[in-house]
């Protein structure tokens, strides 16, 4: 049993749609991380895990996902048409439904924030305003994804 889990577990490590989805992800929150800092001078935390602003880390994590596993199983197979589809799904939400869900609790928040003091719902917390993307965020994100897989891939090359 030890053997066939120290065989998953280092197998793991060389599964490159894995990294390089992982890297895709921590590429672009670092980049929404930096980028905050840059127009609010402050350092924000929550950027490194948060959702929303540009690029889209979802875009980017299921692009370099879809990508990498064309480039490793073939773009003809059916894992490649699942992620293809999972990917078009996850970006098409993010510019949609959850977009939507961003502006709505945007308004929702300036409605309770103009209450009078005595409203019950006047000391309720805020909604989270910032849950989707715009479509050149999720075009960024897609993008880094791509380049993401492509350079995962070269590197695969490389070292076989």
């Amino acid at each position: 049993m030890n053997e066939v889990a120290s065989t998953t577990s280092s197998s793991m490590f060389h599964n490159y749609p894995l990294i390089s989805a992982i890297v895709a992800f921590a590429i672009a929150q670092s980049i929404k991380f930096f980028t905050a800092w840059y127009k609010e001078r402050r350092w924000d935390p929550k950027q490194l895990v948060g959702s929303g602003g540009m690029p889209s880390s979802h875009s980017a994590t299921v692009t370099a996902l879809a990508a990498s596993i064309g480039f490793h199983e073939g773009f003809g197979g059916p894992l490649f048409a699942t992620a293809l589809v999972l990917a078009c799904i996850v970006m098409y939400d993010a510019t949609g439904v959850r977009l939507q869900a961003g502006r709505q609790a945007e308004v929702l928040n300036q409605i309770v924030y103009e209450l009078p003091a005595e409203h019950p719902l006047a000391e309720s917390r805020p909604l989270r305003e910032l849950l989707g993307h715009t479509p050149p965020q999720v075009i960024a994100g897609g993008l880094l994804g791509l380049i993401t897989a492509v350079i995962g891939y070269l590197i695969t090359i490389a070292s076989s």
